[in-house]
């Protein structure tokens, strides 16, 4: 890769993912949203052009000299009640069209969709590219419809397709209300323990830089047509990374483990099956969660301090 364009830009994984670009010295485009605040996040790196444009209006783009790999990442209603927001999630498969037509006008040879393990719905075993899906949300639905649409589509326009199922993501720059950012914030700033349930959901979490790492691989070697889940292919129950939070910040902090039910929609066991991903790609994690939770806690408190 020489040049990429980049949707959703501004978070978590797109911010990684840029800053992983930009040390193999790749050219990047990235589209964030008209009058953006979070486009301060971004690196300043003459390497980077910043694009306003909204999603609706992305088919109206023209940029000169083209790109040869596109990573679409903007999604709209990714938590709490949008979830389930039909309209919304509807939109967001005809964005998705609309940027792979678009990566197909600048001359790109290399679409890479960002997909989620909400496509799968609730499984007991691991989630693997031909693990059945059986979504439950209309964000895990319109996820995996967008990835079959633009399968069908870039084979058409003669573009490689490759589509990602990203698990349970941690570190700098993500949302406030996930477990391990609320979990940190409680244990920093209150000094004690928000509630959870027993913590015995088995999870695959994988720290931030190596998710960016190993979409940077999947634009150089993924296969066409491929699927590839992004975790670290471990799993660990959920009170034993709680207990890891809490002892990098204060080991005298009481857990409220038991406290709060397991919700009725929530997935019991979340593990990727990367095993596609490394045979292609040569992707492995590279940090544990005591290594990455101690980054995230730092960038925590620095910037909370500024």
């Amino acid at each position: 890769m020489k040049k990429v364009l980049i949707t959703g830009g501004t978070g978590i994984v797109g911010i990684a993912l840029i800053k992983e670009l930009l040390k193999r010295n790749i050219e990047i485009i990235a589209i964030v949203r008209e009058n953006s605040q979070n486009k301060r996040k971004l690196p300043v790196d003459k390497k980077i052009k910043l694009i306003e444009c909204n999603m609706d209006k992305i088919g109206e783009l023209t940029i000169e000299n083209g790109c040869d790999t596109f990573y679409h990442l903007a999604w709209e209603g990714t938590r709490g009640a949008d979830r389930n927001n039909v309209q919304m999630q509807l939109k967001n498969i005809e964005y998705t069209l609309s940027a792979l037509k678009l990566a197909n006008k600048i001359g790109c040879h290399t679409f890479i969709g960002i997909g989620s393990q909400a496509e799968y719905g609730k499984i007991e075993e691991k989630m693997a590219p031909d693990t059945p899906v059986k979504p439950e949300t209309a964000y895990g639905i319109a996820k995996y419809c967008s990835g079959k649409m633009t399968q069908i589509l870039a084979n058409q326009l003669g573009i490689k397709h490759i589509w990602t199922r990203i698990l349970s993501i941690y570190g700098p720059y993500d949302n406030e209300n996930t477990l391990v950012m609320s979990s940190i914030r409680e244990m920093i700033e209150n000094h004690q323990s928000p509630e959870y349930t027993k913590g015995e959901q088995l999870w695959d979490y994988l720290y931030v830089e190596d998710a960016a790492r190993a979409l940077y691989l999947i634009g150089e070697k993924g296969i066409n047509n491929s699927i590839y889940c992004i975790g670290s292919g471990k799993a660990k129950p959920l009170y034993q990374y709680i207990e890891e939070i809490k002892n990098q910040i204060d080991k005298n902090i009481e857990l409220k483990l038991g406290a709060k039910e397991v919700p009725k929609e929530q997935i019991i066991n979340l593990c990727a099956d990367i095993s596609n991903l490394t045979k292609d790609t040569g992707f492995i994690p590279i940090t544990n969660f005591q290594e990455g939770i101690q980054k995230t806690i730092q960038w925590y408190k620095k910037i909370k301090n500024n």
